[in-house]
């Protein structure tokens, strides 16, 4: 009982966290798609694209995946901003990667960036850095 406790506690910030990336990276690939078709390059339309969508993902993560009450606080909003602008440029160059040298659509290389970047380094980072204390 008390694994499955344990279990059902990690699961809901990570359920919220994707769900609030979801409507993220919707606003994410919006842009995006609006960018490169008026001649933005694949890497700054990333970029563009990842930022506006980090400020939907930062309102839903404190507020439904950490469920974070506290106060909007400098401290918070810098560390997300960094772990968005550090998301930003990884998205950017692996974007890059895939559309410009391996030459993958640009939504199937969104999609497969999009989930290896979140699993590897912005929910984590998150987790740690922004909502610790959550």
């Amino acid at each position: 009982m008390k694994t499955l406790n344990h279990l059902r506690t990690r699961a809901r910030p990570l359920a919220g966290a994707a769900l609030g990336g979801l409507a993220g990276t919707a606003v994410d690939v919006c842009l995006l798609s609006t960018l490169l078709h008026r001649g933005v390059g694949v890497a700054y339309a990333a970029f563009a694209g990842a930022i506006a969508g980090a400020v939907l993902c930062f309102v839903a993560n404190k507020y439904v995946a950490f469920r974070d009450r506290s106060r909007l606080d400098v401290r918070q909003v810098a560390a997300f901003g960094g772990v968005a602008l550090a998301t930003a440029v990884l998205m950017a160059v692996a974007m890059h990667l895939a559309c410009d040298r391996a030459h993958l659509p640009y939504l199937t290389a969104k999609v497969v960036c999009a989930a290896v970047i979140f699993v590897c380094w912005s929910y984590p980072a998150q987790r740690r850095l922004v909502f610790a204390a959550a």
